[in-house]
């Protein structure tokens, strides 16, 4: 069995210490084998114009798309009106998906209850978490979106916004499409 605490005798009692380990994390296989660097920043103005709106309540601003980073990750700002729903509870095979919240009240479901996230907030769910988000809130609010690896997502998220204009998917084209764009909705 692995220890994971120290004990120390100060003054006759024990003080138990954790034991600090090395992470068995290791870093990535080399991607870059230049030897100057190069320029290759992408930079976005924060008063660029959203690439999506869905419905009337949800301006969509593609920051990093799986695309644009090689697949390494893709990151959304998702601004939401007050009282504008999101998906309902489901979870992805393929991608984490992190939330950060910029301003007002997001509530996140963490697969066991919901909650009131508020700016500076952070919720991380690992692929196969069960996650949903929505704005409840009086108030307008932002997040930001990670996912990792980066995955063509903005074609699902045109099809929101197809929806929400009134197109009108049938059961089989729907399942089909989130199944296609890894979204496994809990029923």
């Amino acid at each position: 069995m692995e220890r994971l605490f120290s004990a120390d005798i100060m003054l006759g009692e024990s003080v138990w210490k954790p034991i600090r380990r090395e992470s068995q994390m290791s870093y990535p296989d080399v991607r870059y084998r230049g030897d100057k660097g190069e320029i290759s920043a992408v930079y976005r103005r924060a008063d660029q114009k959203p690439e999506l709106t869905i419905g009337s309540g949800t301006a969509v601003r593609y920051l990093a798309t799986g695309a644009s980073t090689n697949g390494q990750f893709g990151l959304y700002r998702w601004d939401a009106r007050p009282h504008t729903p999101g998906p309902s509870a489901h979870f992805h095979r393929t991608m984490s998906e992190s939330f950060f919240i910029l301003s007002g009240t997001v509530r996140l479901f963490n697969g066991d209850r919901w909650i009131d996230a508020m700016a500076g907030d952070f919720l991380y769910v690992p692929e196969g978490g069960v996650h949903a988000f929505q704005n409840e809130s009086d108030e307008p609010a932002s997040m930001l979106l990670l996912f990792a690896p980066g995955a063509p997502r903005e074609a699902y998220f045109e099809a929101l916004a197809e929806k929400a204009a009134g197109r009108q998917f049938s059961d089989k084209e729907w399942r089909n499409l989130c199944l296609r764009h890894d979204n496994y909705f809990i029923d």
